[in-house]
């Protein structure tokens, strides 16, 4: 069952664009493209290939299709729907149920990892 929790507000999102959330304490990448069906997409903030925090940071667009999102570090493309990475389908990023409701921006704490540690 969802369990829906604030993580912040649509107006804190900018268009085609990412910003990192700390929820419950794994980083969220959040990318909100106002331009697609889906309009907000959450993936797990961590670059497998650069070993680092960065992927909120990426760029954000469209290839065949797929929305994704391009690591700053070594370029490597994310699908944000279902995390795989598009250069090396073996690598796969989290990705986390996220929705805009009344305004808000929620991330569904059952997608995310149960062995996280909690926030500080």
């Amino acid at each position: 069952m969802a369990q829906w929790i604030d993580v912040c507000s649509v107006d804190d999102l900018q268009p085609d664009s990412g910003v990192c959330a700390l929820v419950e304490g794994a980083q969220v990448a959040i990318f909100w493209m106002p331009e697609t069906e889906a309009k907000v997409y959450a993936v797990g903030n961590y670059d497998p290939f650069g070993n680092a925090n960065v992927l909120s940071r990426g760029l954000i667009g469209d290839i065949g299709g797929q929305p994704v999102v391009a690591s700053p570090l070594y370029k490597q493309h994310y699908n944000l729907q279902t995390g795989v990475c598009l250069e090396d389908e073996s690598v796969k990023i989290p990705v986390y149920a996220i929705r805009i409701d009344n305004g808000s921006v929620q991330v569904d704490l059952s997608s995310l990892p149960q062995d996280r540690e909690p926030a500080l």
